[in-house]
Formats: structure tokens, C-alpha cells, sequence
């Protein structure tokens, strides 16, 4: 829910106010209007125009713009003394620039009943002695406030709405709270506070929506929360301390919402969630949840996500699973029966790791018929971005695809994309690669690296895959391009995520604008990483630290321009180029027997798919891989002209891309080519037995009507010819 809804929230609840108005002759008291002008002073608010009267709404007294949600607001009550006189009952400042602390000062407007100042600069603490006022609208969020909330704040007795994410608050959440009956409204996150989410909360019998994410708090969920039958929207995330049950939420029927990530919640899925049937969202990914999916939860008919990643659940897959938007229950132990794995997305569910099969690292269950055309020793990536090349030779993979919330996508012939999560604030479509439309002069060296970023709500895994074992230099390229410079509000946001390498912590609350010194400026993060079962993962995750809302809905979660994986040894191919005695001799013989065959064949006058019988395109598709002239043909666009990169005596070669991904490169015969016949021969009976780091490998081969094709891995930036016979 984005903020403008939570501002139209804040609205509703101050409802008394709904009479307020300005009447013709009335005018604010005095004092008041000098509590104002100091109030002002205080904030470093300077564009009050006090020539005329506050309550007027002239000259900038009530103004707004949808340029960042920036919004200036003084509200009055002008129905006093037989509507002569007003006070002041709302004071809204939202992204001002506000570089101020908060006015104790504010205890002279006696009937104001909210502020909101949200998205500024203001430091300092809350001044206690506001705990005189009725105030039913309190929001913070987005500043830079610190220190402990006063006790005295329990007081305010009058509070709906208390909004405090996004500050440097510190110590336990005052026991006075619990005076807080009137709460509809209660969100922390993103501070330093301490201490277990208080049993307290249970006394909130009003409350509606609920967020403690990222707070600093422990666990575990107090078992008071069950009195809270009135929730719509629970949000409670990365909490630390020890293991807990899974909290009592029966008594939630109203319940749409229902986050609980990343708080050590161990034990079995209840049952009873299957009958909270207004649930829409369900994310209670990164746990420790065991057992099975629920039966009940088939009766969830208006759930559209559905987030179970990252915990033990283990059992068959129930048949509604794709039945939901979105689903995600990547790194679990279930036995896939039901589903024909060969693939890591089945429809909308993510299924990455999540066999009881195998989720180890280099033994991913869905992956598993995967053939590797080749050993790498290297992985370049252009993340969010096309594929370009730097340094003159290094080209880094095209990552510019769109993803959705919880997708697994192989896209490189040796890597896939991971993402997990939604973004629930963004008011606004959803995003997974941004550009830099700021045009951000980011420092460095290679700038077309960091024009565009990858970006994800929770976290985002690139996985590699066929490398050779060993020690590698991994480089992660990091410039915030989301972010303005512009020093205004919105140049305060906070990015902060964990990068993990190897599925171990390797970097706690990166924040790259901290790393880098400033906003689009470029930071290379460099680490080691032990490859041992041929893969290598790398995962950011987002731990429910930083800003949300600037400067805009949704910007948060990890973000990357660009990686770079270097073997720290020489590979094989670099220090060897023969090849052993042994398989020499089984590569001759191999070869001798396919020329034989297609030998007899060209003898017999014919190369076409009518002349093979089955025996023997089995045999030459058991030495490379037979592909269909259809398949070929939706690969080039039918041979569209655009595709065509070379033309030789063998005929045209064509840049394709094949339905799952790889891209190849595939000559096609002329019909009329005496020389293309042998060379098809020839290529088709010793490229297809050879095995070795300096020759392209050949992936199959097509006999179809009047079609020789064959079927090659691309080279980027390279000729064929060039590739064949190596460099």
C-alpha cells in the first residue's frame, strides 16, 4: 500500500475533521500564529507567509504537488465563538527539505490533532512534552530522528495512526503503550530498537494494520496477538532470537495480509490459515516451517501470492498450487510427484531448490537434465542491462529481460536469474530492471556498466552454473542510479541489503551510496568464492532495512549493475592444448564410423532426412543432437534476413535463439553447394567427436526436406570461421 493510501487512512481516521473549514471573518488566534512562527523557525520551514491569516489557505498555506508527493499543509477548525474564531488542528509538511528538530513549541496549538512530517531531514528526539496534546495523527517516517520515545508519549491516549519507520530510534518501545487503546494504525521498521515485540500489544483491540519489519526488535510473536480480531494488514519481519512457534492468528478472520518473513518460525503450517478466507497475501518465506502445505489452504480462493521460500517444508505438491498469481517455494524438501520437473518454473510456481531430491549448491533438482555445453572459467553479466562489451574484449551477458515477483529464468547458457518477493508499495507497475534516466555521471571507469541495475522486493540470486572447481575473484559492480542528487528529500533514501556468496553471509547492511561515497557513484565489492561442485551462487537479500517510499513507492531491495567471476588458476585450456593418446584414438574411431555412413549415403546420391533410416539418424544424433527444421525456424524468425551474420561457400549462418534459451549459431546449406555437401560431411563427422577448450562445440545438426543445417555455439563478437580453428 502506498503512502498516498496511508495518507487518505490518516484522513479518514481524523474524521471530526471533516467540518473543517474556513469561515469568511474568522481568524486564527494570536497566540497560536506566533506559535507558528516558531514552530517554523524550529522546523526550518522559511516560505510561511504570514501577511496573511494561516487558516486562509492562501500563499502557501495549503499546497501541493504530485512531484514526489511533496505536500504543505496548515488545517483549521474555524467553528469556534460563532465561526470568529479558528485554531489550528492539522499541521502537514511532508518532503520539505526540513532540516530541523521537532518543536516542543507544538504544545501551543492545544487542539491540534495531527502531524505529519513526513520525508524530511529533521533530527533530534521527540520532545515529551507533547504528551499534553490529543494528537490522533503522528508520522515520522523518514527522517532522521534518534534516541528512545519518551515514555510520556503513552499518554496520548487519542492516537489512531502512528507511523515511525525509517529513523535512528534506539531502546525498548515504552511499556506506557499499552495505554494506546485507540491504535488503528501502528508502523516501526528500519531503526535500532531493542528488546522482544512487547506482550502489550495485545491491549490494541482496535488495530487494523500492524508493521514491525527490519525494527532492530526480537521475537518471538507474542500469543496476545490473537486478540487482535480486527487486523487486516500483519507485517512482521527479520526478527531476531531463537526459534518459535507459529503465533495464534485463528481469531483474524478479516485478515487480507499476512507477512511473516525471516522471524525463525519453526513448527508445521496450520491448518486454521485455510480458513482466513479474505487472505490475499501470504509471504512467510525464510522460516523454518516443516511438514506439508496444508489441505485447508485449497480454500483460499482470493489468495493471488503465495511466498513459502526458503524453509523445510517438505511432501507432495497439492494440485490448486498454480492456481495463485505467484507462487514461491524455492529452497525447500518437497517430493515433486505431481508436477513433471523439467524445468525451475512451472507456470506461476517457482520451484528452484526446492526438491528433497537435492538443493544443495551443484545439485538443484530441476536442473538436473541439464547438459553443460562446456566448462567455464569465467561469468560476465551486464545486470538489468544489454550485453555490451568492456575493456575492449570482456562481453557481459544481456540481463534486460522483465521478470515477475518469485521467478526463476535460465538466461546465459551457464547462468539464471532468481528473483523473490513483491512489491507491495509501488502504487505504479511493477519494476525488475531500472535504467539510468537521471543520467547520473556515475565515476568510473566503465560507465556503460552502471547505466542500467537489476533490482528485486526481497531478494535477487544470480546462480552459475558448469564451472570448473576451483577458487574464483568474484566482483560485484554497485552505483545507486534511484536515487537523485539533487539534495533534496529525496536524495535521503537508504538502500541496505545482506550479500551472501555461497550461501554464506558475506556482507551485512551494504549500503551502496555509504560504500560509494554519494549517489551514481560507482563501488566494485570484491570476494573469494570456493567452487567445488561446479556452481556458484550469489544472493542479496533484503532484510527489511531502509527506506521504502523514496523517491517513490517501492524503491528498496537489492540492486546490481553488473558481475564480473575470474578463475584465480589457470584454466585447463590455457596450459594445455593436446589431447590425451587415449582420446585421440576414440575420437577417430567415432569419426571414421559416422563419415563412413553419411559417406554411403552421399555415394547413394542423396543427403536428405528421407534416405536416413532410424537407425541411423540415432546414431548420428546419439554423437551430437537432431533438431527439427521447425524448431530452426522459430529460433531465426523463419530465417528472417535480420538474423543473418555470415554467408560462405557453405551458404548463409544465422544468429538464433532456441526455445530454452541458448543462443547458437546455425549454418544452413545451399542447395546447390557441392563444397557445402562435403564440408557438411566433414564438419558433421570430426566436430561432433571432438571435445576440447579451443574448438566451438557443435550442438546437432538437421536433415529435413531439402534443409542440411548445422547447429553451432555462438561466438559473441567473432566469426565462425575464426572459432572452428581456434585462437
Amino acid at each position: 500500500m502506498s503512502f498516498f493510501f496511508f495518507s487518505l487512512f490518516s484522513l479518514l481516521l481524523l474524521f471530526p475533521l471533516s467540518f473543517v473549514s474556513f469561515t469568511l471573518g474568522a481568524t486564527l488566534q494570536e497566540d497560536e500564529v506566533e506559535a507558528l512562527k516558531d514552530i517554523g523557525k524550529t522546523l526550518g520551514k522559511k516560505d510561511w507567509d504570514f501577511s496573511v491569516d494561516p487558516c486562509s489557505g492562501r500563499n502557501n498555506w495549503i499546497s501541493s504537488t504530485q512531484l514526489h508527493g511533496s505536500e504543505n499543509a496548515v488545517t483549521c477548525n474555524c467553528s469556534f465563538q460563532n465561526n470568529t474564531l479558528c485554531h489550528v488542528v492539522s499541521v502537514v509538511i511532508k518532503a520539505q527539505n526540513l532540516s530541523g528538530t521537532l518543536p516542543p513549541d507544538l504544545v501551543r496549538l492545544p487542539f491540534l490533532q495531527e502531524i505529519d512530517l513526513t520525508l524530511n531531514y529533521l533530527n533530534g528526539t521527540i520532545p515529551k512534552q507533547w504528551a499534553t496534546l490529543k494528537l490522533v495523527n503522528v508520522s515520522f517516517y523518514g527522517n532522521r530522528l534518534s534516541g528512545p520515545i519518551p515514555k510520556e508519549f503513552g499518554n496520548i491516549t487519542t492516537l489512531k495512526s502512528l507511523l515511525l519507520s525509517s529513523n535512528n530510534f534506539t531502546g525498548l518501545l515504552p511499556a506506557t503503550f499499552a495505554k494506546l487503546t485507540a491504535l488503528k494504525q501502528f508502523r516501526i521498521g528500519d531503526s535500532g530498537f531493542s528488546g522482544a515485540i512487547p506482550n502489550f500489544i495485545q491491549s490494541w483491540i482496535n488495530l487494523e494494520m500492524l508493521t514491525i519489519q527490519g525494527s532492530g526488535l526480537s521475537g518471538p510473536i507474542p500469543s496476545g496477538i490473537s486478540l487482535l480480531k480486527n487486523l487486516t494488514d500483519l507485517t512482521i519481519t527479520d526478527l531476531n532470537g531463537s526459534d518459535s512457534p507459529f503465533p495464534q492468528l485463528q481469531n483474524m478472520s478479516n485478515l487480507s495480509k499476512l507477512v511473516l518473513r525471516s522471524c525463525n518460525i519453526s513448527g508445521a503450517l496450520p491448518e486454521y490459515l485455510g480458513k482466513l478466507t479474505n487472505l490475499e497475501v501470504i509471504d512467510l518465506s525464510n522460516n523454518k516451517l516443516s511438514g506439508q502445505i496444508p489441505v485447508s489452504f485449497d480454500g483460499l480462493q482470493n489468495m493471488y501470492l503465495l511466498f513459502l521460500s526458503g524453509n523445510q517444508l517438505s511432501g507432495s505438491l497439492p494440485d490448486w498450487i498454480a492456481k495463485p498469481d505467484y507462487v514461491d517455494l524455492s529452497y525447500n524438501n518437497f517430493t515433486i510427484t505431481n508436477f513433471e520437473l523439467q524445468t525451475c518454473q512451472q507456470g506461476s510456481v517457482n520451484l528452484f531448490a526446492s526438491s528433497l531430491k537435492g538443493n544443495s549448491l551443484g545439485n538443484i533438482s530441476c536442473m538436473e537434465n541439464y547438459q553443460c555445453p562446456k566448462t567455464w572459467y569465467s561469468l560476465y553479466i551486464n545486470c538489468g542491462g544489454k550485453c555490451i562489451t568492456v575493456d575492449g574484449n570482456k562481453t557481459y551477458d544481456d540481463d534486460s529481460n522483465e521478470m515477475g515477483p518469485s521467478r526463476y529464468r535460465q538466461i546465459g547458457l551457464n547462468w539464471a536469474l532468481i528473483t523473490a518477493g513483491h512489491f507491495f508499495d509501488s502504487g505504479r507497475p511493477d519494476y525488475y530492471t531500472w535504467s539510468n534516466t537521471t543520467k547520473l555521471a556515475v565515476d568510473n571507469d566503465d560507465p556503460k556498466l552502471y547505466m542500467d541495475a537489476r533490482v528485486s522486493p526481497n531478494s535477487l540470486t544470480y546462480y552459475g552454473f558448469c564451472l570448473g572447481n576451483g577458487n574464483y575473484i568474484v566482483k560485484l559492480h554497485f552505483a545507486e542510479i534511484m536515487f537523485s542528487d539533487d539534495k533534496t528529500y529525496s536524495s535521503i533514501g537508504r538502500r541496505v541489503f545482506d550479500i551472501y556468496i555461497q550461501r554464506k553471509l558475506v556482507s551485512k547492511d551494504f549500503d551502496i551510496v555509504k560504500e560509494a561515497g554519494g549517489v551514481g557513484k560507482a563501488v566494485i565489492e570484491t570476494f573469494t568464492a570456493s567452487v567445488t561442485s561446479n556452481a556458484l551462487e550469489i544472493r542479496l537479500y533484503w532484510a527489511g532495512k531502509g527506506t521504502t517510499t523514496i523517491p517513490f513507492g517501492s524503491v528498496y531491495g537489492p540492486l546490481i549493475s553488473a558481475i564480473s567471476v575470474n578463475s584465480d588458476f589457470t584454466p585447463p585450456s590455457e596450459n594445455s592444448r593436446s589431447i590425451p593418446a587415449g582420446g585421440v584414438a576414440a575420437i577417430v574411431a567415432a569419426a571414421i564410423v559416422i563419415i563412413l555412413i553419411i559417406s554411403i549415403m552421399w555415394w547413394k546420391g542423396c543427403l536428405r532426412l528421407k534416405c536416413f533410416g532410424s537407425r541411423e539418424r540415432k546414431g548420428l544424433a546419439s554423437q551430437t543432437g537432431l533438431f527439427t527444421l521447425r524448431q530452426l525456424k522459430a529460433a531465426t524468425n523463419n530465417f528472417d534476413e535480420s538474423f543473418k551474420i555470415g554467408e560462405g561457400g557453405f551458404g548463409p549462418v544465422y544468429k538464433g535463439v532456441l526455445f530454452d534459451g541458448p543462443i547458437v549459431a546455425i549454418k544452413q546449406l545451399s542447395s546447390k553447394s557441392t563444397q557445402g555437401s562435403r564440408e557438411f560431411i566433414n564438419e558433421i563427422g570430426m566436430i561432433s567427436t571432438l571435445q576440447h577448450p579451443n574448438l566451438v562445440k557443435l550442438y546437432g545438426f538437421c536433415m529435413e526436406d531439402d534443409q542440411l543445417l548445422l547447429i553451432y555455439e555462438y561466438m559473441e563478437n567473432n566469426s565462425l570461421a575464426h572459432a572452428l580453428f581456434g585462437n
